[in-house]
């Protein structure tokens, strides 16, 4: 049986799971959801599963979430319309109370259960469940033929880790062929498992010292097996649905190469988001054939003027003027006058530009415009939209620790500055 005939036979949902408060996120979750998070420049963490959705041919696509949704149901409107003859969609299904549900969501499966009387009205034959905060670029396609030319019942998107990440995911143990055999949720450090080792005919060519799969949280499920996996109380994937599965159904392993990265975390969010500068990064957002798609905006060519930047993205509409960047990202928007350095700093931009006349009451108040302002020397930040920095400020430039929380005019992470969502630096503050 070709691939190409067993993946056109398919009607598949994609729900992609937009998580819960994004705690580990914040501040960067207080007035959005984990999907709205700014991420690239210009794009959304959301954009990537449904750019992944597009570019493989599904484009039935869900976006389940209850927190904070406004900021996202504002972009996914904007950007995600398909014409009327393509029968393609992304439509947001946040919490909501009726006759038989009164609560929020209580967990990934239980999102999914409240929705089922929404999903089951396009009669899929698979679903295909994917997480919100996470950075990659997969094939669904070939995800869903292996799924179907095994016979599974649910399939399990894995990744290669070595043994002391193994201790932050859940682990799988399988067979020759690929069936999962066993399941371990975060096995303790100390814990012998030896014999959860990839079989050497299923490793291909993953590095030597990656000896262990730990899950994705990317599933493929037959629609009758996901109706059978929702009756009864469950409320999460992970910790109760797919272990319960391996007991009774056929569930089989899909060794994920590629790059991926779970940016959950404040610390993983910074990372990632640098690494998109490097020269030639293992996530590649200049990638002709599987692009990264998000709002398209009607705004002007970044105006740079005497600056000097070095291994940095600017998105559009951004005026720079004799700054030196490096190593940093900068948003859509984004104002940075004369004499400021940046090192490496993301700064999300703006989501608009401050009239004359609005910045000469600025002035008059003693309030800085929205953006970074003269001669300003900020190093290892995230700086959220909107945020207005004034002149001869300094950011985690003098090489204090601060212990993580709110510090009222900035939040610390893991030695991270995060200057929250419409913030006002005054002129001359040192952090």
């Amino acid at each position: 049986m070709s691939t190409k005939n067993t993946s056109e036979k398919t009607r598949v949902i994609a729900i992609i799971l937009g998580g819960g408060k994004g705690t580990r996120l914040y501040p960067l979750t207080k007035e959005r959801s984990k999907p709205a998070v700014p991420f690239g420049g210009k794009y959304r963490i959301v954009d990537i599963p449904i750019s992944n959705c597009i570019n493989s041919g599904y484009r039935k696509i869900y976006l389940l979430t209850q927190f904070n949704s406004a900021s996202l149901h504002h972009h996914i409107t904007k950007t995600y319309n398909f014409d009327n003859f393509s029968g393609g969609f992304v439509e947001i299904l946040a919490a909501e109370q009726t006759l038989e549900n009164s609560g929020w969501f209580e967990g990934t499966a239980d999102a999914v259960r409240k929705n089922m009387i929404h999903f089951k009205s396009a009669n899929p034959t698979h679903y295909i469940i994917l997480s919100g905060d996470q950075l990659y670029r997969m094939n669904l396609k070939d995800f869903m033929d292996s799924h179907i030319q095994s016979g599974a019942d649910i399939t399990i998107a894995t990744t290669a880790v070595n043994r002391q990440d193994a201790s932050g995911f859940g682990i799988m143990k399988i067979d020759s062929k690929n069936k999962i055999t066993a399941f371990q949720e975060k096995p303790a450090k100390d814990l012998d498992i030896s014999d959860w080792k990839i079989p050497q005919n299923a490793r291909g060519d993953l590095p030597p010292e990656k000896e262990y799969l730990a899950s994705m949280g990317i599933y493929i499920f037959n629609a009758k097996t996901m109706e059978e996996a929702l009756d009864n109380s469950y409320t999460d994937f992970g910790k109760e649905i797919i272990p319960k599965s391996i007991k009774t159904k056929k569930v089989n392993s899909y060794i994920f190469d590629g790059y991926w990265e779970d940016i959950g975390t404040i610390r993983s969010f910074y990372n990632a988001t640098l690494e998109l500068t490097e020269y030639n990064p293992a996530f590649n957002l200049y990638d002709v054939e599987e692009p990264i798609y998000t709002h398209m905006r009607n705004l002007p060519p970044s105006k740079i003027n005497g600056a000097e930047i070095e291994n940095s993205l600017t998105s559009e509409g951004c005026v720079i003027t004799k700054a030196k960047l490096k190593h940093s990202v900068i948003g859509v928007r984004s104002v940075i006058e004369n004499g400021s350095k940046l090192n490496d700093v993301i700064m999300m931009g703006s989501d608009f530009y401050e009239t004359e006349d609005k910045k000469k009451k600025n002035e008059e108040i003693g309030k800085p415009n929205i953006g970074i302002g003269k001669n300003c020397k900020i190093a290892s930040t995230i700086i959220d939209k909107n945020a207005a920095i004034g002149d001869n400020c300094q950011i985690n430039i003098s090489g204090k620790k601060y212990e993580d929380g709110d510090h009222g005019l900035f939040y610390a992470a893991d030695g991270i500055i995060v200057i929250r969502k419409g913030t006002v630096i005054p002129a001359g503050t040192i952090i």
